[in-house]
């Protein structure tokens, strides 16, 4: 079967300096991350050396200030560098995402003298973080979190158990949702805790039906002393904090989800095109070829929707609802054009040999994960008709 490149994607793009950027990204793409791609997740090896070198190549900071080692660039672009990385492999885009996403909190709301002291090397320093909102008991319902901080002096005391930590076990700091004061959302407050503070460990990591390769696990907070110069933001905060995050971060996964799902629709189109039946490639048969064209048209739909709201962001203006749209659709895309390209190649789509396998597994999680999507359902709702009466 002849091999066909897949042709990189045609991006719009605001600058000379992003076109340079988005080289930069394809090139360690294929260099670095895709050729391994397959046989690491098939191992569950977590490619720790590649978030390394992402960090070196000034990748792990891109929509933060360069005052502090970021990369000023508008979210338009680093989403499009996400969606680059995770074509080459989904536990790199979404392990970026979640960094920044980690990274968000200490950024957005803390103070001069934090920003100063932490975010360099948050940024450029080869860190990786992790983030802690969601527990075994509230995942969807992250408002009514058990873990406690304790105030003791100078210092508060964290106990607690957080669940479906992207990073956990491995992450070199977490930001940490606890609850300081009353039930409900406004007695939570955030905190940066280090990866290496006495009382914090993790769990086995989870064993997933997809992305091996990344460590999904409980964490745990046995009386971890953290200073009080490491709270984000004011008490109770906390839950405010997270919910601005999660409205970036779903523009994170969004972006992810286009990335496999066009990962995805490539490998359909190679196939399609050198496969021969009935004398003949299997794309010159119309269902398939409508097939192909249908996904096609969903991942440009997705894209458009996920940079609409990256520019909403951009200008300042709100965007929490399009977030919210562009999670909802991108991922939904990336199940249904993953799930299309298993049918594309029949057989072989359903084996190890071709990656679309692999594709369809990843493509699930991005559903669940930073809001499942009958979550942002609810969140276009209230933005349409307002809160549902009680």
């Amino acid at each position: 079967m002849p091999d066909r490149a897949p042709q990189p994607v045609d991006r719009q793009l605001p600058t000379e300096e992003a076109r340079d950027l988005i080289s930069l990204v394809r090139d360690i793409a294929q260099r670095e991350i895709a050729p391994k791609a397959a046989e690491e997740e098939g191992a569950g090896l977590f490619p720790r050396e590649v978030f390394t070198l992402l960090s070196e190549s000034g990748l792990l900071g891109l929509p933060y200030g360069s005052e502090y080692g970021g990369g000023d660039q508008p979210y338009e672009v680093y989403l499009q560098v996400l969606e680059e990385l995770a074509a080459a492999r989904l536990t790199v885009g979404l392990g970026v995402s979640v960094h920044t996403l980690a990274t968000y909190a200490l950024a957005a709301y803390g103070s001069k003298k934090q920003r100063v002291e932490h975010l360099p090397d948050m940024l450029g320093g080869g860190l990786l973080g992790a983030y802690c909102l969601s527990e075994p008991s509230s995942g969807s319902d992250a408002a009514s979190l058990r873990t406690k901080a304790v105030r003791d002096g100078d210092d508060w005391v964290l106990t607690g158990t957080k669940a479906w930590i992207t990073h956990g076990g491995i992450a070199d700091f977490y930001t940490v949702m606890a609850r300081t004061g009353e039930d409900g959302p406004r007695g939570i407050t955030a905190f940066l805790v280090p990866g290496d503070a006495e009382g914090l460990g993790s769990a086995a990591p989870e064993k997933k039906m997809g992305m091996k390769g990344s460590p999904t696990a409980q964490v745990h907070l046995d009386g971890v002393r953290v200073p009080d110069e490491r709270r984000i933001g004011e008490e109770g905060q906390g839950f405010a904090i997270a919910l601005s995050a999660l409205d970036s971060g779903r523009l994170g996964i969004a972006a992810c989800a286009i990335g496999l799902a066009q990962a995805a629709l490539d490998e359909a189109v190679a196939y399609a095109t050198g496969r021969r039946q009935f004398g003949r490639p299997i794309a010159d048969f119309q269902g398939l070829r409508f097939m192909l064209a249908d996904m096609a048209t969903q991942v440009e739909a997705g894209r458009a929707l996920y940079l609409a709201a990256a520019r909403l962001r951009d200008a300042g203006r709100p965007f929490a609802k399009q977030a919210a749209m562009a999670k909802l659709h991108c991922t939904d895309t990336a199940m249904k054009v993953t799930t299309d390209a298993v049918q594309v190649l029949g057989g072989y789509g359903y084996t190890a040999d071709f990656p679309v396998e692999r594709y369809m597994r990843e493509a699930k999680v991005l559903q669940i994960v930073e809001g499942t999507n009958q979550i942002q359902r609810m969140v276009i709702a209230r933005h349409l008709a307002g809160p549902e009466t009680r």
